[in-house]
């Protein structure tokens, strides 16, 4: 079956490309093959691949340049791109060059003279499927040429990183560029599943098998067969269902609660988690062995915090959507409302970033939003521990209004809040509230 990325595109680059080059160039899905001129090599081509050439002029001797022309002159049908050094001496090779970029280059528009050349259609989906994963900064295109590497390999990855960083924007980006593209996508928090319905939810029943069971029933990976699940918060699985997993990933079967008869099913599993399941392992709480094979291939998606210059880029790409679908007067910020947004250190990542985004735009009474919208303190200490403070006392009475609504039930409270029922029970200590007080 073939991938959304079937077709190889490749950068034949003819000289030392800098590690900024590198990575976005594999990030937008371009093989690099650098060729010292110095050194013996041959340009091999494959029917139906896109390969570019890339002449740097920058530190290239006479002699240099000289084989690069006989290379080149082999493959003539192959378009050529230079990017030239300061002072440029005209040279034979220019002439040549569809395109020209000077010392240094801007990456943004070579990227998009690249696509030009692959046409329009080469890699649609794999365009679209990378859309909700947007950064310039190193670590994120580092994770977005990695997502690529990853994604037409028929096997297990595990995608860690903090609640908020895009784990299952990237496992729908797996999926979307696999091979399986055009088959089921699954997903499921395994935190919100109440424990004594996982079995059935995961790996279906029979009828009769509990009470309440009036007809069978077929679970996640059974209707996601020949596609792909996603196994969100993967380490609230409890032991039986870690088991069950484990025979899925091992032989390829799995077993209806109240049935003995092995149904085979062809899936690839996609899970993720923001706690440590190396220390869950060591606790007993998450089976080594299957630690094991959900760890085949990592993907780790990087916290906002870390990602230079991304804030700022996701800030605006967000109000800019917002806009686009309602009628709001922000179209900005202020300066000092950028500089707090850079200071801040986001612990929910990005998902906190668009909820404090759109909760601002409806806010502002200006065509600038402020420090104050984004409810982030300005300069000052003083200014940071007053919010931390409004953000506490907002979120203990966000849990409690979510807790009576569920009647202090952890698996209905987690469900309505979309977390897991960890986290439920980790908020209730941290704002020291006894459940069965509650109750």
């Amino acid at each position: 079956m073939a991938t959304p990325d079937s077709d190889k595109r490749c950068v034949i680059w003819f000289g030392k490309p800098g590690t900024r080059e590198k990575v976005m160039l594999a990030a937008d899905g371009w093989q690099l093959r650098a060729v010292l001129p110095q050194q013996p090599a041959e340009i091999g081509m494959r029917g139906g691949d896109v390969v570019v050439g890339l002449i740097d002029f920058r530190n290239s001797s006479d002699s240099e340049l000289e084989r690069i022309e006989k290379l080149t002159a082999e493959h003539r049908h192959m378009p050529l791109f230079a990017i030239t050094g300061d002072n440029q001496a005209p040279h034979p090779l220019l002439a040549a060059c569809l395109q020209q970029f000077p010392h240094p280059p801007d990456l943004k528009e070579l990227l998009h003279h690249l696509q030009a050349l692959a046409g329009p259609s080469a890699t649609p989906v794999a365009d679209e499927a990378l859309d909700t994963l947007l950064g310039e900064s190193e670590v994120m295109l580092v994770m977005r040429a990695t997502l690529r590497k990853f994604a037409p390999v028929d096997l297990p990855v595990l995608i860690t990183g903090e609640t908020g960083t895009g784990k299952e924007a990237a496992a729908h980006a797996l999926h979307r560029l696999s091979p399986r593209h055009v088959k089921p996508f699954q997903a499921v928090n395994c935190g919100a599943i109440p424990a004594t319905l996982v079995q059935s939810e995961l790996f279906g029943h029979e009828r009769g098998a509990f009470t309440g069971a009036t007809s069978r029933r077929q679970g996640l990976f059974e209707t996601a067969h020949t596609g792909t699940v996603f196994l969100d918060e993967v380490g609230d699985l409890p032991l039986d269902a870690q088991t069950s997993l484990l025979r899925v990933l091992q032989e390829g079967t799995l077993e209806r609660v109240g049935s003995n008869q092995p149904i085979r099913v062809d899936v690839r599993i996609l899970a993720a988690t923001h706690v440590d399941l190396e220390r869950a392992v060591e606790e007993g709480r998450f089976r080594r062995d299957l630690y094991y094979r959900l760890n085949v291939l990592r993907l780790p998606m990087p916290p906002l915090r870390k990602r230079d210059g991304d804030i700022d880029l996701l800030a605006r790409h967000f109000l800019a959507d917002f806009r686009s679908r309602h009628r709001i007067r922000a179209r900005g910020y202020s300066s000092e409302a950028r500089q707090a947004m850079a200071r801040f250190q986001w612990p929910g990542n990005v998902r906190e970033l668009l909820n404090r985004v759109q909760r601002a735009a409806i806010t502002a009474e200006g065509e600038l939003i402020s420090c104050a919208d984004l409810e982030l303190a300005g300069n000052g200490a003083a200014n940071r521990n007053q919010l931390e403070h409004v953000r506490t006392h907002a979120e203990r009475e966000a849990l409690l209004s979510y807790l009576q609504q569920s009647r202090y039930n952890i698996s209905a409270c987690a469900r309505l809040m979309k977390v897991s029922r960890v986290t439920i029970y980790r908020l209730c200590r941290k704002h020291q509230l006894e459940l069965g007080t509650l109750r």
